[in-house]
């Protein structure tokens, strides 16, 4: 009996990695995720908290990795940033003034080229929030960013310069949370 079940747990180790999944803070983390046609990598990826209280997940990923934040913020190249909620505490209003702040300090309050993109990204999370709900957002050149709910396409917002302004919440010079953008950032 104790060999069969060490069988069997050997086996569901072995189905996943060959699923390709990270494990980071009990979330299975894709290790890569397409943008069009392009396959990415997961280049880093950690755990979001406030006050002690882990929120989300949080994985960069690219074409290839790299520890250099300013490259990926300047670079039009396909990239992605999967958020996976795991705590009950974000909310829509919760995870508007995050995003809002986010934008803010991204962009060193220089937002008014932006405000439209802002707004249509943040309609993404009026829809209620669960724990386990996952969002991709995606950026492909040349079409812009998409923003996936749950793997269902919520909206696509335009522009290099939101792309930009978007990642520089986690990966700028005054992220969400610094060791947040160091994991993130493998180093």
């Amino acid at each position: 009996m104790i060999k069969k079940l060490s069988l069997f747990a050997f086996s569901l180790l072995l189905m996943s990695f060959s699923l390709g999944e990270k494990e980071i803070g009990g979330i299975n983390m894709p290790e890569t995720i397409k943008a069009g046609s392009t396959t990415l990598v997961l280049n880093g990826a950690g755990i979001r908290t406030k006050f002690f209280m882990k929120l989300y997940v949080g994985g960069l990923y690219l074409q290839n990795k790299t520890s250099d934040a300013n490259k990926v913020l300047n670079t039009d190249e396909a990239m992605a940033m999967r958020l996976h909620i795991i705590s009950s505490m974000i909310t829509s209003e919760k995870m508007e003034d995050a995003t809002r702040e986010g934008f803010e300090n991204s962009t060193g309050g220089k937002i008014d080229g932006l405000k439209g993109e802002i707004e249509m990204f943040i309609d993404v999370f009026k829809e209620e929030i669960k724990v386990g709900d996952t969002y991709n957002m995606v950026y492909v050149p040349r079409k812009g960013v998409e923003i996936y709910k749950n793997d269902k396409l919520k909206s696509t917002i335009k522009g290099l310069k939101f792309k930009k302004a978007l990642f520089g919440i986690w990966l700028g010079d005054d992220p969400a949370q610094d060791s947040l953008k160091d994991d993130m950032l493998a180093k």
